[in-house]
């Protein structure tokens, strides 16, 4: 059976937010942002409305979890190498003899092991599928997200339904 697709990418499905990575073991980014993109695509059959699914609610969804992220720092919750501590009205994030310190409303902790673009589109999938079940969103077959933090630069991550 052949499956039609949708996608959403426009110029106000972006974030602004600062994050770090470690990598190889034993190496950590310096503190940094990106100017990310985001855009959803979707398969599946269409509805009883003949839409795999509405353009203007797929775009309010990812509209809203971009807001989220939206000038804040992003910190992996699941991250072996970094140590965070809740100090008050601040959340630090540690790494070997850095310690950086920030308000935490100002911070996303997100349920991954590091804030790649990888792992960012894989919890933005995640985020997605759960908002288009409770939605009725039940003619679907794919979910692709795809995050670029910089012009020519991103990661895709796709679930099968």
């Amino acid at each position: 059976m052949a499956d039609f697709e949708v996608r959403v990418s426009k110029d106000y499905l972006g974030f602004c937010a600062g994050h770090f990575i470690t990598y190889d073991g034993s190496l950590c980014e310096s503190l940094h942002g990106h100017n990310y993109r985001a855009s959803i695509r979707l398969a599946g059959q269409p509805d009883q409305n003949h839409y795999v699914f509405n353009f203007v609610t797929i775009k309010r969804f990812m509209r809203q979890i971009c807001a989220e992220l939206d000038h804040r720092m992003l910190l992996p919750r699941d991250n072996p190498l970094i140590t965070l501590e809740f100090d008050g009205p601040n959340i630090t994030a540690c790494y070997k003899d850095r310690r950086y310190s920030f308000p935490q409303q100002d911070v996303v902790l997100i349920p991954i092991p590091n804030t790649t673009a990888e792992m960012l589109a894989q919890y933005l999938c995640g985020r997605a599928r759960t908002w288009l079940v409770e939605n009725g969103a039940e003619n679907l077959t794919t979910i692709e997200i795809e995050v670029e933090e910089s012009a020519g630069q991103a990661a895709i991550y796709r679930e099968q339904l």
